[in-house]
């Protein structure tokens, strides 16, 4: 890889309570991770109640709201040679992904680091995301991407009620219900559909364990699971107001390498580099699973598995992004 000079990172925005402080964490890891190679970085992020916005981290901070209109800005006056959009949640993958379609990196010549943008899109857009998985032959709750009240009413009479209902494009858990009755689900369409362009509708797996894997991933393919985690409640109660706890404790040895082997086979099928987290239900009767999503960015599982493990996951993915490989890496805490 081309050595880099100047980098502009995204941050993740406003913190609300209980939302997105681990992007403050990753962040600040990234930027480390990039300062040790003798990098420029840019940070754009308005909160100034975080780490990464300190004095003693970035070279150069934008306290501006990461939007695509400020972004195009940034860059015009900056001039980054590359970009890291996987360390500000979806806040800065959704502008990054913006950035992307409106034709603004291309026209600047600006790189995105780690996972490309049409694997990021993929990994965001519920439709294009099942579509890669049933190609890998990776299994995927029963549903459909739809984007207008009908499709929706119509999917749920195929799929039978009750249905989850989920955004595309959301940050914790944004938009997903729990539908019953046809009314109900109406009702839910028109608030979350006047927020995002695309909603699936899908199975409703009640009683089924939810499991998470933090994998990581370099250029030459070399994958690693850092961590796996086990969410207390069952599938329903959104992983951000349910209690994780790392390792799992219930799995037993077949279960554990199994989810591993698939999670290592969505990776290389999406193309990620760097560091992503998915999400598995697990029905606790028969072994069957369904892949809920990925995510690939740096999570509030990743600062989790963080700590759980003495891994320095953001740091990491950061050096991976740069293309540096898994055997060329030492763990900077252990």
């Amino acid at each position: 890889m081309k050595k880099l000079k100047k980098v502009l990172l995204l941050g993740s925005g406003a913190i609300k309570i209980g939302e997105a402080g681990e992007f403050d964490y990753s962040g600040s890891q990234a930027i480390k991770a990039l300062k040790e190679e003798e990098i420029e970085v840019v940070l754009v992020n308005p909160n100034i109640a975080t780490i990464q916005t300190s004095e003693f981290l970035a070279d150069q901070v934008y306290f501006l709201p990461v939007t695509p209109y400020f972004l195009e800005k940034i860059i015009e006056k900056e001039k980054p040679d590359a970009m890291m959009i996987s360390f500000g949640g979806q806040t800065a993958l959704n502008c990054g992904l913006a950035l992307w379609k409106k034709g603004i990196l291309d026209k600047h010549r600006i790189r995105v680091l780690g996972t490309n943008l049409q694997s990021v899109e993929i990994t965001e857009d519920r439709g294009l995301f099942n579509q890669a998985l049933s190609e890998a032959g990776l299994k995927i709750p029963h549903g459909q991407a739809v984007t207008s009240i009908e499709e929706g009413l119509r999917a749920a009479e195929q799929i039978r009620f009750p249905v989850m209902i989920r955004s595309a494009f959301a940050l914790g858990g944004k938009g997903s219900s729990l539908c019953y009755k046809k009314e109900e689900l109406r009702e839910k369409l028109q608030i979350v559909l006047s927020e995002s362009s695309q909603v699936l509708i899908e199975e409703y797996l009640e009683g089924w364990k939810e499991i998470e894997y933090e994998i990581i991933r370099d250029e030459a393919d070399n994958c690693l699971a850092i961590c796996n985690m086990e969410n207390i409640d069952p599938m329903g109660i959104h992983t951000g107001e349910s209690i994780v706890v790392a390792p799992s404790q219930t799995l037993t040895n077949t279960e554990y390498h199994r989810l591993r082997e698939i999670a290592f086979t969505a990776v290389r099928k999406l193309n990620i580099i760097g560091e992503c987290n998915i999400q598995y239900a697990l029905n606790p009767a028969n072994g069957d699973y369904r892949i809920i999503e990925i995510n690939a960015r740096l999570s509030r599982s990743s600062a989790l598995a963080s700590k759980a493990t003495g891994y320095p996951l953001a740091f990491m993915a950061a050096k991976l992004m740069l293309g540096y490989t898994l055997p060329e890496l030492k763990n900077t805490v252990t």
